[in-house]
């Protein structure tokens, strides 16, 4: 055959093949929020006269920024364990609470933390059947091993990425789990073993959700920079922390070895509390946005948005409310326009001395 003919030939099967297996693209946006907490003047606020609960209001303001992310994930800080529905310090949540949390957009929860095991058993594995009930996928708390076996790591596929989650928690509070149920801890020999079972799933992420640090500390403490670096060193794309109920620094690494990029994020803070201490009555969502070009992942977007969460006592309202803290509505009270911008103020000061190539993004 002459070289020509063949040389055509080549280049035309060559095209085929490529029509046939076109190459990999995609985007994805990420969203991931601090702590859902519910303490007893929340139970309060959302009881209605019927002894049902609406939570409707309180995710008035971020519903459509939430929504908006294509997969939006939170730490869910709370058993839903069934009455009597209690506060701080073993919290049982109304079952609407879950129900208002998937509306609001949410659709990834974590459940490792240290309040996992606040109603023992019972608020384990109920917890797990109403989240189930609810189509809320979740991770970090499971009723029996073998569950744990056939769902974690967990896998998610959506806009043809597939991403691994991991979570963990420092401890329980004191309280040991009950088997067969089961709670993933933080334990560098399980992590490791896990880490490598999610590689062997081919995923396109590995984001490690991590319940560390300690609380109302604004800068993480050694042992959780170690751990982060750890995480990173075995495998792990991004850490995201939780617990300590303020924000800590953002970091966003370059690895050693590649062109790739690694967020780590020490504490989002609280996404909806009634804590109103200093640094504690709001939080941040880091907002991730993904490339794919075939087996080429890049992160060309990462952000932040502080968000602060508004009480009765101080708005005249009769529930909660989270608000976009930069973008807030003109009709508030004296006191919470005050409360706000001292959140503001102090967030924006921690970040601007701390962060690491982590902005911040607004939203109305």
């Amino acid at each position: 055959m002459p070289f020509l003919v063949f040389l055509l030939l080549f280049i035309l099967s060559a095209g085929t093949l490529a029509a046939q297996n076109p190459p990999q693209f995609g985007r994805i946006t990420l969203l991931f929020a601090g702590d859902l907490m519910q303490h007893q003047a929340q139970i309060d606020a959302a009881r209605q006269w019927d002894g049902s609960y609406d939570y409707t209001e309180c995710f008035s303001q971020v519903r459509k920024e939430v929504s908006r992310a294509d997969l939006a994930i939170a730490n869910l800080e709370v058993t839903l364990a069934g009455k009597p529905y209690r506060g701080y310090p073993q919290f049982s949540a109304p079952d609407e609470y879950a129900v208002a949390i998937k509306k609001a957009g949410f659709d990834i929860l974590l459940t490792a933390n240290n309040h996992s095991l606040d109603r023992r058993r019972k608020g384990l594995e109920r917890t797990i059947q109403v989240l189930d009930s609810l189509d809320i996928p979740h991770l970090g708390t499971y009723s029996t091993s073998q569950q744990r076996e056939e769902n974690y790591p967990f896998l998610i596929e959506r806009n043809g990425f597939r991403i691994v989650l991991l979570n963990y928690t420092y401890g329980t509070n004191g309280i040991s789990v009950t088997p067969p149920n089961v709670v993933n801890y933080i334990d560098k020999e399980l992590i490791r073993k896990d880490i490598q079972k999610a590689h062997a799933m081919h995923p396109d992420l590995i984001i490690a959700n991590m319940h560390w640090g300690r609380e109302y500390r604004l800068l993480p403490d050694k042992q959780e920079r170690e751990l982060a670096d750890w995480l990173i060193a075995q495998g792990v794309d991004h850490v995201i922390g939780s617990h300590p109920h303020v924000l800590q620094p953002m970091e966003l690494r370059t690895d050693s070895l590649s062109p790739q990029k690694h967020l780590v994020v020490y504490s989002l803070g609280n996404y909806l509390s009634n804590m109103s201490a200093l640094h504690t009555d709001g939080g941040a969502m880091v907002r991730m946005e993904f490339q794919k070009l075939g087996p080429v992942i890049r992160l060309v977007d990462c952000a932040y948005s502080l968000v602060w969460t508004s009480r009765p006592s101080i708005s005249s309202k009769t529930n909660y409310v989270v608000y976009p803290a930069a973008n807030p509505p003109q009709d508030m009270t004296p006191t919470e326009k005050l409360k706000l911008n001292t959140f503001l103020e102090n967030a924006r000061n921690l970040f601007n001395h701390n962060n690491i190539g982590v902005g911040e993004y607004f939203f109305k």
